[in-house]
């Protein structure tokens, strides 16, 4: 096992390292102190060659210039906030809209927009370890409170990809965190996600608005083109419905202890999602607009799909959703697991 820091680039006179983890077996996971952006997973295929299954950047330049999150931590809130506010103790709380009139992914200045700070480093048996932090300021956003984060990247010799978070707070406020990472395991993104098989232990998903708002109705996936429950690839279910036509952007609801299974079957890769979090956003890439990629593919429409595990989204607006609110002396905490396999 080994950690390998560089100097990634600089924004205004401030450093940006880049960490590199890397077990016995070939396998590296890098990611940036910018927005903690996951910038490369290089896992083997069948044949044992490493390449890339996440779509990411060569520069800092195009980490700052691009919006669509690549492989970065979304917060303080994960998902959409309907007209960039919610009501907490007879209060309304005013948020910044970027989206419209809502709020998306932690505002204008989210968490991908920030540079984080190094606070452990280390190696040991077989796993390397990485712990970043940001301190989000009273205010931040519209958000009240002080909020000290922490996100946690480990890497073990079986191939393990962990991202674990923790966030206190001084006043109450909502906390609902996700990496935005953009997977595709046909490696150094060689074709669209489309012929991916995908199985989620799902029962139920959150229909709509066409802002993509929740609607607030937590309906059963049976019959409908969000059910994988059994493995079937992304065409096949956008195939069945015009709700689909263009492609995924909607909240699935996990059963406890659920977890996410991809696979392609080309490569013969295999990606299993654990987590602890209530639901997972599965995102196609819909908007994606051609941005050249390190290895000099090109992110066009539905060349990686998010799993966003988090809480519900919008959650502070819908009381019969789980609540993502942390009260002042909480410690708020999301596991999630990245286990990489082959099928021979």
């Amino acid at each position: 096992m080994d950690i390998r820091k560089e100097l990634f680039g600089e924004i205004e006179g401030k450093q940006v390292d880049s960490y590199t983890l890397k077990n016995d077996h070939g396998m590296e996971v890098s990611f940036i102190t910018y927005g903690g952006a996951v910038t490369k997973i290089l896992a083997p295929d069948r044949h044992g060659r490493l390449e890339n299954v996440v779509l990411g950047f060569d520069t800092l330049d195009e980490y700052i210039k691009h919006t669509h999150y690549f492989g970065a931590i979304a917060g303080r809130v994960a998902g959409r906030i309907g007209n960039a506010r919610y009501s907490w103790n007879g209060k309304t709380v005013e948020l910044t809209p970027n989206e419209g009139r809502n709020h998306l992914h932690g505002g204008s200045v989210g968490f991908n927009r920030v540079i984080w700070n190094e606070e452990k480093v280390s190696v040991a048996g077989d796993r390397a370890s990485v712990k970043i932090s940001y301190r989000s300021l009273d205010g931040e956003e519209g958000y009240p409170g002080n909020v000290k984060v922490e996100a946690a990247y480990t890497l073990t010799d079986e191939g393990d990809f962990i991202i674990e978070y923790q966030a206190e707070t001084d006043r109450d406020t909502p906390v609902n965190l996700t990496n935005h990472s953009y997977f595709n395991l046909s490696g150094d993104a060689k074709s669209p996600i489309l012929n991916h098989t995908l199985q989620m232990e799902a029962d139920a998903y959150l229909p709509l608005t066409d802002t993509n708002l929740p609607t607030g109705e937590i309906r059963p996936v049976e019959g409908t083109p969000f059910d994988f429950r059994q493995p079937r690839t992304i065409l096949d279910g956008m195939e069945e419905s015009q709700e689909t036509k263009d492609g995924y952007d909607h909240p699935f609801v996990l059963k406890e202890d659920g977890s996410v299974v991809l696979s392609h079957g080309g490569s013969g890769r295999t990606m299993t999602v654990e987590t602890d979090q209530k639901s997972v956003v599965l995102y196609t890439g819909n908007f994606l607009t051609g941005e050249r990629l390190s290895g000099g593919g090109t992110a066009g429409r539905h060349m990686g799909l998010c799993l966003e595990t988090q809480g519900y989204p919008d959650a502070v607006n819908h009381p019969h959703f789980p609540s993502v609110m942390v009260k002042a002396g909480d410690v708020y905490r999301a596991s999630n697991v990245y286990k990489f396999a082959i099928v021979k």
